[in-house]
């Protein structure tokens, strides 16, 4: 028998076992991350560990309650994945510090031969503008509860607002207001008006004025038509219904736009058109008068 035999059947099972736990060890991997290697005092910091091993490997290296200078936030969000012979895990932390300075995450250790590295994280304060203004520190200001009078005074004023709305809304439109009915009618009052103008002596802005009045004044009250708001050029439309003689309408049109001009200082008439005036209206007046 070889003596060496058993030697190399020794060396043969260290060099197999060596091989698998190297596998072991290459099939394995563990990595830590975090969002900012600087926060501010409270600021929440985002530690991510990623890490793959053999699915024989049993380990609880996630089972994490704690970090000196660190406070967590809320629960950590662990996915895992792989496959039969393999297994991946990634393990989300939210983590802060109220601790101001300069701190060292340690390495998270998946096997004696496989850890993360170590991750430093400054913690500060706000930083500090010497440019700006200096705000001392004010007294607390008493605020004094307000008293049951004021809600009385709120509901006194929002009642009023109400009712005025309610009022406004429902208020009906006022009509036009009839002009009150003389003791002469219609026609001889617009008769006894042309006789005292033709009297007068007026400006010419004056005397047209009066003249065109008299005639509006008429029609409103034998037609019922609203000549005293209507312009001139309205009032000869609706005119062009009531007065059918074709002589007499042209006629009235024409001292009608007249009157504008002389008004409205574009024209200066001669004794002859206030003549003509004049008697357009007049006639017109006792044209309309002899209508049914």
């Amino acid at each position: 028998m070889n003596k060496k035999l058993p030697y190399r059947i020794i060396v043969f099972l260290l060099f197999t076992g060596l091989i698998f736990e190297t596998r072991a060890q290459v099939s394995s991997s563990i990595k830590a991350s975090v969002d900012k290697s600087k926060i501010l005092i409270g600021e929440p910091l985002v530690l991510t560990l990623e890490a793959s091993f053999p699915a024989t490997l049993k380990t609880n290296f996630f089972d994490i309650d704690s970090i000196a200078h660190f406070e967590f936030l809320k629960p950590a969000q662990i996915d895992s994945f792989g496959e039969a012979s393999s297994k991946g895990i990634k393990a989300i932390y939210t983590l802060t510090s109220f601790d101001s300075g300069h701190w060292v995450i340690p390495a998270f250790v998946l096997s004696p031969k496989v850890k993360s590295d170590t991750i430093p994280v400054d913690v500060v304060f706000s930083d500090f503008n010497p440019d700006q203004n200096y705000h001392d520190i004010k007294d607390i200001i008493e605020i004094k509860p307000k008293k049951e009078k004021d809600w009385l005074w709120y509901a006194i004023a929002a009642t009023v607002v109400v009712l005025l709305l309610i009022y406004f809304l429902l208020r009906k439109k006022k009509q036009p207001a009839k002009a009150t009915q003389p003791a002469l009618n219609a026609y001889d009052n617009a008769m006894k008006q042309l006789n005292l103008l033709q009297k007068e002596r007026l400006q010419s802005k004056e005397y047209y004025t009066r003249l065109i009045d008299i005639f509006r004044l008429y029609v409103l009250q034998k037609k019922d038509i609203l000549s005293l708001q209507k312009t001139t050029d309205d009032l000869v439309r609706q005119l062009k219904l009531v007065v059918k003689e074709k002589e007499t309408y042209d006629r009235l049109q024409q001292s009608l736009q007249l009157s504008d001009f002389v008004k409205f200082a574009k024209y200066k008439p001669t004794a002859e058109d206030d003549n003509m005036a004049f008697n357009t209206i007049k006639k017109t007046i006792q044209h309309i008068e002899q209508l049914p």
